[in-house]
This record gives C-alpha cells, sequence and structure tokens, in this order.
C-alpha cells in the first residue's frame, strides 16, 4: 500500500440520519488502498448504513465520502457490493449463471446482450467458487451458504478496485468461510481492497489486516495490530461485550505467533 495513493474509501463529517435520528454520526476515517477490511461494532451501530452510504444508497446528512478521491458516481464501475443475504428475493425466477452475469452489466450496458465472452466469464468465476456445477440451478434451489458463494461470484464478475460485502460469512458453513477468505486474499494479492462488515470477533485478527471499529460513530480506525485492543473493543461494545476476554485471548495469541515467527525468521 502507497502513501501517493488516494484513499480507497475517505470518510469527512458524514452523518446519516433516519427519520431525523441519527444513524451515522460525524463519521471520519481513510481506509489504504489494498487492505482487507473488517468493519466491527453491535447490533445497530450502524455498519450496513456504512456500506449503503459509501454506495450512495442512502443520503448523506452532513459530510461526505470519497471513493479513490472521486465521488461515488465517477467510480461506482469500479466497486463490487455483495450484500446481506437476508435482503435478497431468492424466489425470483432466475439462474445462477444469470445471477453472476449481473456482475456484467457494468461493462456490456444494461441494453445489451451478455457476449459469449460474458457467459465465459460468469462460468470461470462460478468454477473459482466451486459453483460450476450449479450454473443452471434456480438460484432458489440452492443452501444459504451456496447463495453466498454465487453472490461472490457476481462480485468478482464485475471485476472491480474495491469490494464492499456486508456479513459474507453469515450464516455459511466452515468450508464456506475458508473458500470465501480465500478468495479475499487472492483479491488482495492482486492490489484489490475489500471492506467486510464482520460479527465474529475472535477471526479479525486472523482474517483482516485493517479494522474500523464503530458504534454510532467511528471509535478507532486502524492496521489491526494498533486497534483492534481490549481497550478499544470494551469502548466499542461497553458492558454488551460478553466475549471479550475470548478475544483478549485471541489478541493476545495472534501476537506472541507474531513475534515467535520474527524469532524464526531472524535466525
Amino acid at each position: 500500500m502507497s502513501n501517493n495513493l488516494p484513499a480507497a474509501i475517505e470518510a469527512h463529517e458524514l452523518t446519516v440520519t433516519y427519520s431525523h435520528k441519527p444513524v451515522l454520526w460525524d463519521i471520519d476515517f481513510s481506509a489504504p488502498q489494498g487492505c482487507l477490511a473488517a468493519i466491527v461494532g453491535p447490533n445497530g451501530a450502524g455498519k450496513s448504513t456504512l456500506l449503503k452510504a459509501v454506495l450512495g444508497l442512502v443520503p448523506a446528512t452532513t459530510g461526505y465520502v470519497k471513493v479513490f478521491g472521486e465521488s461515488i458516481g465517477a467510480v461506482r464501475s469500479r466497486i463490487g457490493y455483495v450484500p446481506q443475504r437476508e435482503s435478497v428475493d431468492w424466489d425470483f425466477p432466475i439462474t445462477v449463471r444469470d445471477v453472476v452475469l449481473m456482475g456484467r452489466y457494468g461493462k456490456i450496458g444494461w441494453l445489451k446482450r451478455p457476449a459469449r465472452s460474458d457467459r465465459l466469464a460468469a462460468d470461470r468465476y462460478l468454477e473459482q467458487v466451486d459453483m460450476g456445477a450449479f450454473a443452471d440451478r434456480q438460484i432458489r434451489q440452492l443452501s444459504g451458504g451456496q447463495q453466498q458463494r454465487v453472490f461472490l461470484a457476481r462480485a468478482l464478475a464485475q471485476e472491480a478496485s474495491l469490494y464492499l460485502m456486508d456479513e459474507p460469512f453469515a450464516g455459511v458453513d466452515a468450508a464456506t468461510e475458508q473458500a470465501i477468505i480465500m478468495i479475499m486474499r487472492k483479491l488482495q494479492s492482486e492490489g484489490r481492497t475489500i471492506i467486510c462488515v464482520h460479527h465474529d470477533l475472535q477471526t479479525v485478527p486472523e482474517y483482516f489486516s485493517w479494522v474500523l471499529l464503530l458504534n454510532l460513530h467511528v471509535i478507532a480506525a486502524g492496521v489491526v495490530g494498533d486497534v483492534f485492543t481490549s481497550e478499544n473493543l470494551q469502548k466499542t461494545y461497553g458492558g454488551r461485550l460478553t466475549i471479550l476476554d475470548r478475544v483478549s485471548e485471541a489478541i493476545r495469541t495472534g501476537q506472541q505467533r507474531a513475534q515467535q515467527d520474527s524469532s524464526t525468521e531472524a535466525r
């Protein structure tokens, strides 16, 4: 990640209100390009709303968001989005391949038919998420984990620079979770930026390089090793944090493992 690059996402004094009630309040942060990032906070903290504000799906009451130094309208085609699975109408009669092809319309235009190259790309991305055999299946016939893999393939088909994912691990099995994180790491290795709403605190140090702790406003944001601390988690969750001790232990274990790895490399 280069300091000369504009931030992947920059928010400044961002406030979003619903019915005159603030959902996000005076949000300031700058997420660097090339990070694999988590947005973490309790229920009702505004995590999903923050993603929607970045996408321009909800209006800002005050402040602004820039993506790669530009307004959302200028860079929308560079953003891939994976919504919460619960927000999707799974009864809509559409095949798995057609869902993934939706990710190509930013490139081919909504009034044009997908070309053979687009269909081949859709099948290629389905293979990447181990769903190639289901291409002609109706999306409603899949399990929750399979549906999530298809939505990930749709985002991959956009060939975006920035991926926003709203709880991509929610309700999936362990194999699907590992498949998703492997794909995220591959995208990061290619210089893409991935930002996820995430709820499992214990996997944050293992999965992510950067984290934003959110509860209506930003508690802390930065490199996981610097800001994902017991003190900041307590500020984020308050008395509702019932697994703080286990998370603290996970943080300590991760730090000890990193120190051991450094010592081994130094020999």
